[in-house]
Order: C-alpha cells, then sequence, then structure tokens
C-alpha cells in the first residue's frame, strides 16, 4: 500500500463515520430492490450461484444487493468503515459475504479466473493509473465474464458544480490524464440528518480522460456493451443547482465490458 492507498484509506474511512452516502448499508432493501439494483441496465440477467467480487465498492450496498440475488459475494475495498458497514448489512440480512482490506491494484490473493462478475462502483478515479486495475480485473475474472465500471465524466470532473456564472458552468482547466482534483477540491460536504454538513478532507481523486479509459480496456481484452449516462431527474431544474448541473454535463457514466473468450 503506497502514501495514496494510506491516506485514501484513511480519507475514506473518516467520511464513511460522517455518514457520506455510499457508506449508508442497504438495510431496508428487498430482493425486488435488489433485482432493480443489479438488472436495471438490461444486462445482467441472473446472478444466482454466480461468484461476483464487488471491487472497491464497499458501504454495505452493492454486496447486498447481489446476495439477496443469491451470488456468491466478495468485496474486495481499502476503507476497514466501509467493510464494516458491509458486515453490518451482511448480518442484518442473514447473508454470507466474504470481506476484503485491500488494495484494487493488488489482486494477488485471488486466483486466476476466480469470478463470473466483477462490479466496480464509483472508485477508479481514487487511483492515479488504470491498468493495475484493469489487467488484474481481467486476471480474475472468468473468459466471457462481465465487468461493470462505473466512472467520473472526465469532462465534468474538473467544473465546480457550485460555480454556476449565471449563463454556464465554465469548463475553465486543462484536460489532463491522472490530474489529482484534490488540489483544487480539498474538501467533500457530507449532510446530516440535521441538515448541517460536515466537512472532510477529500481522498485522492484523479481524472482519467475518455480516451485513456476506453483504449485501456480494450487493451486488456473488454469488450464495450453499453453506455449510460447519469442524470437528476427533475423537471425543469432551479439553474446552479445539482439537478441541473446534471443535466448540463452528465457527472458520471455507467459501463458495462465482457472479457474476450
Amino acid at each position: 500500500m503506497d502514501a495514496t492507498s494510506k491516506i485514501n484509506r484513511e480519507r475514506w474511512n473518516a467520511l464513511a463515520q460522517a455518514n457520506v452516502e455510499y457508506s449508508r448499508p442497504f438495510l431496508d432493501f428487498t430482493v425486488e430492490n435488489a433485482a432493480e439494483h443489479v438488472y436495471r441496465h438490461g444486462i445482467l440477467k441472473d446472478v444466482a450461484g454466480k461468484q461476483v467480487l464487488c471491487l472497491a465498492s464497499g458501504g454495505g450496498q452493492d454486496s447486498v444487493a447481489f446476495g439477496m440475488l443469491g451470488a456468491h459475494v466478495t468485496v474486495l475495498d481499502l476503507s476497514d468503515v466501509q467493510l464494516e458497514r458491509d458486515r453490518q448489512a451482511s448480518d442484518h440480512h442473514g447473508l454470507q459475504t466474504r470481506l476484503i482490506q485491500g488494495d484494487m491494484r493488488d489482486l494477488t490473493i485471488f486466483p486466476d479466473n476466480q469470478f463470473d462478475i466483477v462490479w466496480q462502483i464509483y472508485s477508479i478515479n481514487f487511483v492515479p493509473s488504470l491498468d493495475p486495475v484493469f489487467s488484474g480485473v481481467r486476471r480474475v475474472l472468468k473468459p466471457g465474464g462481465i465487468y461493470f465500471l462505473q466512472f467520473a465524466n472526465p469532462f465534468a470532473i474538473g467544473i465546480d458544480d457550485q460555480k454556476w456564472n449565471g449563463n454556464a458552468f465554465p469548463l475553465n482547466s486543462l484536460y489532463i490524464e491522472g490530474e489529482d482534483m484534490s488540489g483544487r477540491f480539498p474538501n467533500w460536504d457530507v449532510e446530516q440528518p440535521d441538515g448541517t454538513r460536515l466537512v472532510c478532507a477529500s481522498p485522492h481523486e484523479f481524472r482519467h480522460t475518455l480516451g485513456n479509459v476506453m483504449n485501456c480496456m480494450a487493451g486488456n481484452g473488454f469488450i464495450l456493451l453499453g453506455l449510460w449516462e447519469w442524470m437528476k431527474e427533475e423537471d425543469d431544474p432551479q439553474p446552479g443547482s445539482w439537478a441541473h448541473y446534471t443535466q448540463v454535463i452528465p457527472p458520471w457514466f455507467s459501463t458495462f465490458w465482457r472479457l474476450e473468450k
């Protein structure tokens, strides 16, 4: 674990302790909720009995959805607190989930061709380089296996969504692969149940250009099955609001890939 991972481990632990949205376990999920969560893109059909790796996807959310649908779930995450949320959710729902603390760039704990599905919700932007992750996933995924990858829209990640100038959200930064965005956005504001906000130091978060993501995936033998852009659904959103921002420039992409046989 290098210096970046050590810092991100500490900062994600702090974010989870502050109850950031991604650390709130799905304790009230039903099987119907789980099916909507996993199958909503129309790519995955039946995960019962499948070996699933939730990669850097701790927090007690994705692991619950797959477990409730009968998958055999392993979670690897850098944050101890995020993994504790998975443990809490697993115990709550009576599921068996394998939990491993580790860096997404080092999957040597797993044998070749172990998983049918690797599910990586937004986390690839917390490492400075892509290939160690993608090549590791290629090794542990079975030929023909499915890789779900969510990542920041690289054209949006450099925009401060609070700086609507009355006409636009200005694109005012160079488009640089590997740029550490935490230098320009040093804090996360985490909303609390009473409406107050708790300020936490940002993890190291890196911009990865669209070309680099796509080419690195293709170079590791993955075939794109589909791409979805996330926007907050709201009619006539207030200019400068979060919903308005997402409808001007979707903040992240969700993609499905199949590993060549």
